[in-house]
């Protein structure tokens, strides 16, 4: 991860924990299962419920083969719009609001003294949780709120496939203070519908920008929390 802090708060090693479990779990990842779920525990910042789900995946991304649960990740959060861990996916979809979204969220990282690594993008969920790792409770907890509805749209998604990673989610959802239940939300396009490309003059694409006359995406706008924090070599989470 790209993102380092000197200044610990109550649930950061839980956060960089949960934004570890939803990285792609490669080996590097996988020899650091173990130290991720003790750090879980040491820190108790979630329910014993929700750290026994946890547990559990923790458990099946380990004694599964390593090309699976590999193969697994790209299907769950690389094909279909529904589990897609890029945020801004969720709210401007391929609109032209997702490039200046994503710039005010790299100028709230920067504020804090962070920044991304090379070919990072700053609406991914796991980068969004390092950030929020790095700020004090109260104020990770209300950004973990500003996006919880977005969550609530992943769980779902999750649920609805029946993805071991729903407990992920689920615990984000309660660090945000917020109750983790399904919503209703569409069904996911097949994979090459929502690839198609727009007719002319007709948007931007099937699920980015409305047409002309219909209600254009929403764009979350945030007051940047600003700290003293420096950025220091060392490792996160």
């Amino acid at each position: 991860m790209s993102f380092f802090n000197t200044n610990p708060t109550t649930a950061t090693k839980t956060l960089r924990v949960l934004a570890h479990l939803l990285s792609y779990p490669d080996a590097e990842l996988r020899a650091h299962l173990p130290e991720l779920q003790t750090a879980l525990h040491e820190e108790r910042a979630l329910s014993g419920a929700r750290l026994a789900e946890l547990d559990a995946l923790i458990t099946r991304l380990s004694r599964r083969r390593p090309l699976d649960v590999e193969a697994d990740h790209v299907e769950l959060f690389d094909r279909g719009r529904g589990t897609a861990l890029h945020l801004f996916e969720h709210v401007h979809g391929d609109s032209r609001d997702r490039g200046p979204a994503m710039v005010d969220l790299c100028q709230t990282y920067e504020a804090a003294g962070l920044f991304l690594a090379p070919g990072e993008l700053p609406d991914h969920l796991t980068v969004v949780l390092q950030y929020a790792s790095t700020q004090p409770q109260a104020q990770a907890k209300a950004f973990l709120g500003e996006i919880a509805h977005i969550l609530q749209v992943i769980l779902s998604a999750l649920l609805r496939r029946e993805a071991a990673h729903a407990c992920v989610l689920a615990a984000l959802l309660d660090l945000a203070g917020e109750k983790a239940q399904a919503v209703t939300v569409p069904p996911e396009p097949e994979l090459d519908e929502s690839w198609a490309e727009p007719m002319a003059f007709d948007g931007c694409s099937t699920q980015g920008q409305a047409r002309p006359g219909q209600p254009q995406p929403i764009q979350i706008v945030r007051t940047p929390v600003r700290t003293a924090t420096q950025v220091t070599p060392g490792a996160s989470a």
